[in-house]
């Protein structure tokens, strides 16, 4: 367990997620680093987190990849990471933009995309999945995250960030509250649901937060760029994500079997 004085638990993200004073808020967190480092295995050559935040996957990562970087649209959040992870000598650091130099271009054998589409409008979620499938080497793997907000899941974390709120941390006393109407799309939501999302600027960008985000429909966006082999949820994935907090799609590039060969086409 990290220390309040080592630097990746002095990362922003760390603190409001996996040093929450909500147990259960840093229960669910705790949980998916767990997964993504499950699905990410032992050894790795080169990975990259896009969307890194304040790093602190990578820097959970590092003794399993040879070269891990990270980018990030912020460039406040890349400008933290090299300071603050500096000690990690495997890991470098870069703006998005950096990232459309050739040399980036099909250099990844693991691509990492986590709690990041959820955030992007809808043209931004396209370039974002154009540029997974730009980046990840042949017969890589890309694995994307993204929270769970629709059926009894929503109705979870609906109770867990009213109590956060009540309890004054500040991430969630502002969170946008749901009509009834947009409640019950949310609850029986299917692959088609979509209820008007707002949009909040942040440093100048427009973003989304959570609300309104389904899942189900991201995965069919996914799905038109990548071949999504398997699915997995956490916390508590053995029950098929009917209570886990985030859903997880293990890629990999359209027309390509694992060893990077050209596929005649899917299997059955």
């Amino acid at each position: 367990m990290e220390t309040a004085l080592d630097p990746v638990a002095q990362g922003n993200f760390y603190q409001k997620q996996l040093a929450c004073r909500s147990r259960i808020i840093a229960w669910s967190h705790r949980s998916r680093f767990d997964l993504a480092l499950r699905l990410l295995g032992p050894s790795v050559t080169r990975l990259l987190d896009y969307g890194c935040g304040d790093g602190t996957f990578l820097a959970f990562a590092a003794n399993r990849v040879k070269e891990g970087w990270g980018a990030d649209i912020s460039g406040k959040q890349v400008a933290d990471c090299r300071e603050r992870l500096a000690s990690i000598p495997n890991l470098q650091f870069c703006a998005l933009p950096d990232l459309e130099v050739p040399s980036h271009a099909r250099a990844y054998d693991v691509v990492t995309c986590m709690e990041t589409l959820e955030h992007c409008p809808a043209e931004a979620v396209e370039v974002v999945l154009e540029n997974l499938v730009r980046l990840v080497a042949p017969g890589g793997r890309v694995i994307i995250s993204v929270p769970i907000e629709t059926g009894p899941t929503f109705l979870l974390k609906l109770a867990v960030r009213k109590v956060a709120a009540w309890r004054g941390l500040s991430e969630y006393r502002d969170y946008e509250s749901y009509t009834l109407g947009n409640a019950a799309r949310m609850i029986f939501a299917g692959p088609a649901t979509a209820i008007t999302r707002p949009l909040h600027d942040e440093s100048g960008l427009p973003v989304h937060s959570h609300y309104g985000f389904n899942w189900r429909a991201l995965r069919e966006r996914v799905r038109a760029h990548l071949t999504i082999e398997r699915t997995h949820f956490s916390p508590l994935g053995f029950m098929g994500g009917w209570v886990s907090s985030q859903a997880w799609f293990v890629c990999r590039s359209r027309g390509q079997d694992r060893m990077g060969r050209n596929s005649p086409g899917p299997r059955p």
